[in-house]
């Protein structure tokens, strides 16, 4: 379990008073939840990033409030998409005893047979929903596509098998799956194309010319 020490903001909570802090290089964030009153404090940002680097999203930290060492999760954080950088946490103060429910991201692990036989692997579960107490609860969940073939699907019921967690989604949500590539249809040359423009062209040229000529042997009986 890593550290990181929290200074208490004092004060009213300005726009200016926040970008200043930022500008100082730390992270206003909000400390709430089990055993804590609502706290306004700030956190180095290089030791926040060292930190989640260690632990991972659902990792606890032990944040020290002042003379107070709380045990936290990082519950959201918001970012600056322009500048990339994260502009406020929420610290969820927890009961290491009770669950929690939270998103664990699915890695999936291998290369997958059918993908060597020209199968496209597909994952449309990117994130499965886990209830766990907090020393419980997995960095990721990896997913072994190794002996995946053309045609197969691992679903979250085949996951849900003596674990320390338990796994919310529904058994039959696909994780992963191989499916048989696309064939696209190749599209006619255009010679060809050309070729019977030109043969359809000439056949009603052909029959022209012969309405024609009838026509004149029509005209020359009747002047006879």
């Amino acid at each position: 379990m890593s550290k990181l020490k929290a200074t208490i903001r004092q004060g009213k909570q300005t726009r200016s008073s926040l970008n200043k802090v930022r500008n100082e290089g730390k992270i206003p964030a909000v400390v709430y939840g089990y055993g804590a009153k609502n706290t306004s404090v700030k956190v180095e940002e290089v030791d926040f990033i060292k930190v989640i680097r260690e632990v991972g999203r659902n990792g606890v930290i032990e944040l020290e409030v002042g003379s107070n060492t709380v045990k936290v999760m990082v519950s959201d954080y918001q970012i600056n998409p322009i500048k990339n950088k994260i502009t406020h946490i929420d610290f969820l103060a927890i009961n290491m005893k009770a669950e929690l429910t939270v998103d664990v991201v699915v890695n999936l692990v291998g290369e997958a047979e059918g993908a060597k036989e020209g199968g496209v692997v597909q994952q449309p579960l990117f994130q499965l929903s886990v209830t766990a107490t907090p020393d419980d609860i997995p960095e990721n969940i990896e997913v072994d596509v190794t002996e995946l073939n053309i045609g197969d699907t691992i679903t979250v019921g085949d996951l849900k098998a003596d674990k320390a967690y338990t796994i919310n989604n529904e058994d039959d949500e696909a994780i992963v799956s191989v499916v048989p590539p696309t064939v696209e249809e190749e599209p006619e040359e255009e010679g060809e194309e050309a070729v019977e423009g030109e043969e359809a062209e000439g056949t009603e040229v052909a029959e022209g010319e012969e309405e024609a000529a009838e026509g004149e042997e029509k005209s020359e009986e009747k002047a006879e």
